[in-house]
């Protein structure tokens, strides 16, 4: 599996240099990366709902199939809807993951309190809860500045994924070249 992998060390690079220049797109035009992403799950959503619904058509017949034509549906429709109106989704799903953090939060602290005593270092889990529901509550407060945050995040992670990738590829390619003369 090694040689595969010394052999084949260019496909790493590649994905390492498309990796940086993501997380550079990410970081230069943050706007720009926020609607692509958007309009990209846009165009998911529409060729899954469209695929999803096609296949249980054609499929056999019972609720399940009913389901699952409802489910393609509803895809097709979020689709559209994310096409039509980026912006609009954008921030219904900045809203949903805003909400998620607080619940998810709320719940760990719960869930530390109420497992204290079997729990060891439970405060842990109390300060895990805490930073979640604080980042749930700047969601809520600074939508805008929060989405471009959290693209952000996303390119810094990008660009230290990417450069882990060329290292790593540039290693299998010495390996591959040790590997080679023995």
């Amino acid at each position: 599996m090694l040689e595969e992998l010394s052999r084949d060390w260019w496909v790493l690079t590649v994905r390492g240099v498309f990796a940086i220049l993501f997380g550079l797109v990410a970081w230069i035009w943050p706007q720009i990366t926020v609607l692509a992403l958007l309009l990209l799950f846009g165009a998911y959503a529409l060729v899954d709902g469209a695929v999803l619904a096609g296949s249980a058509v054609r499929g056999g017949r019972g609720p399940a199939r009913t389901w699952l034509i409802g489910v393609g549906i509803v895809g097709i429709l979020i689709g559209i809807m994310t096409l039509i109106w980026p912006a609009e989704t954008g921030y219904v799903l900045l809203i949903i993951i805003a909400s998620w953090a607080m619940v998810l939060g709320a719940l760990q602290i719960v869930t530390a309190v109420l497992l204290r005593k079997e729990l060891p270092d439970e405060w842990f889990l109390i300060i895990t809860g805490a930073i979640s529901v604080i980042f749930g509550l700047l969601l809520f407060l600074w939508p805008a500045k929060s989405v471009i945050a959290v693209i952000w995040i996303i390119g810094l992670f990008s660009l230290i994924f990417g450069v882990a990738m060329v290292t790593t590829s540039l290693r299998l390619r010495k390996l591959g070249r040790t590997l080679s003369q023995l």
